[in-house]
């Protein structure tokens, strides 16, 4: 019997989030807002349909226009992963001129930089990575650990923002293209997940040992210049066009020899172990979420199956993959148990950029519509966040859940 026949909190009818997401709401039918939402972007970005594609493609032509006499047409951040790796590939196929960008934290997989090499060096993509010192990366990720805050990997999404448009204003290019998929991927509820600099700032000037040195930091000026200065656009063709990861893998492994590593996210160690161990455990969160929530809605995943897994079945965890993270931060087991202890907060127990974001909100919806940010930013960033059940609720219910 699974929790979604026993429990008596209310689930969308369509997915699978329940009223424990923050600031969900549901319809006289029982649909979410998230799935709302969902249908509200692919009317607007008309994704899959023909007129999303011919918006694509006039964007895809303005991006070659403006890149002539440049030696590249945009950015495209690369990680080893399905989404980075296919949208290089179809950058080329569009006759675009990508600059490739990695960040290195340091913790990746080696099948994560074998992924990279092999698509990059078939499509003679040159590759520019930034490469953070390792001991400052640990203890930025030791710093959020001690902090109590469930966005361990923070800093590592942020900091690839920043060097891309590092890169971009570097070589004079006006656009990053992004490889996310609302459709594939949804977007996070503002409960879950939440960052900016300032937020990885006052965490790591709070709790950090380390001078905060080589980590590229984007604060808010940083922000406004490469948005409002710069006037660097954010393209995220996903948005636009038909798009299946399945396919997509299918393809990377038979044109490269690219290998899957396992699920979303799981190509850094940092990440898999985030995502696989650290968020279930200690604050039940559970990111699979995203993921199954989306495959139901794009009649991917029977919604009933997709509710054993997130309810019934434990995310996996890669074998070793602890003893790595604990040896990695030199961590004895004593005190990895204490640190899973510490009382859980969130970034509202913190600074963060979150109330300025919110007061400029109609600057941020213009600047979305100019693609100047991510459409998502603007969703989850600048609206107020109104959460419907305690952190201390909502762990419970997990763990009642997992037994």
């Amino acid at each position: 019997m699974n929790a979604f026949s026993v429990t008596s909190r209310q689930i969308c009818t369509r997915c699978i989030y329940d009223e424990r997401v923050s600031g969900i709401h549901f319809d006289e039918k029982g649909v979410c807002s998230f799935c709302h939402t969902m249908d509200s972007l692919i009317e607007q970005y008309q994704t899959g349909r023909p007129e999303g594609e011919k918006k694509l493609q006039a964007i895809l032509d303005q991006i070659k226009k403006d890149g002539k006499g440049k030696k590249y047409d945009c950015i495209i951040g690369v990680s080893g992963g399905t989404d980075s790796s296919y949208l290089v590939a179809k950058a080329v196929e569009w006759g675009i001129r990508p600059l490739a960008v990695h960040y290195d934290n340091t913790w990746n997989t080696g099948i994560a930089t074998e992924n990279i090499r092999k698509v990059l060096g078939k499509l003679k993509v040159d590759l520019y990575t930034y490469v953070i010192d390792n001991q400052e990366a640990d203890d930025i990720f030791l710093s959020f650990i001690k902090a109590g805050v469930p966005e361990l990997d923070a800093s590592t999404d942020l900091a690839l923002a920043e060097v891309m448009y590092r890169a971009a204003s570097k070589y004079g290019i006006q656009y990053v293209m992004e490889g996310h998929s609302f459709v594939a991927e949804g977007i996070a509820p503002i409960g879950s997940m939440y960052f900016d600099g300032k937020y990885i700032q006052s965490i790591h000037k709070k709790f950090g040992t380390l001078p905060m040195q080589s980590y590229p930091l984007m604060d808010f000026l940083s922000f406004m210049k490469w948005v409002l200065w710069k006037k660097i656009k954010k393209i995220r063709p996903f948005w636009y066009m038909k798009y299946s990861k399945e396919e997509a893998r299918e393809f990377l492994t038979r044109e490269f020899g690219w290998e899957y590593y396992g699920g979303h996210h799981l190509e850094n160690r940092i990440t898999a172990f985030q995502h696989s161990y650290y968020n279930y455990h200690k604050f039940g969160i559970d990111n699979r979420n995203l993921s199954l929530a989306a495959a139901v809605r794009a009649n991917l995943l029977d919604r009933e199956k997709a509710i054993d897994i997130f309810y019934n079945q434990k995310p996996n965890i890669e074998e070793g993959l602890l003893d790595y993270f604990k040896k990695r931060l030199r961590i004895s087991d004593a005190e990895f148990e204490a640190m899973m202890k510490i009382p859980n907060k969130t970034y509202k127990d913190y600074e963060t950029y979150k109330p300025l974001f919110e007061k400029l909100r109609p600057l941020f919806y213009v600047l979305a519509k100019c693609n100047l940010v991510p459409m998502s930013f603007y969703i989850k960033y600048t609206s107020k966040d109104k959460p419907t059940v305690c952190q201390i609720e909502k762990k419970a219910f997990f763990e009642k859940a997992r037994k």
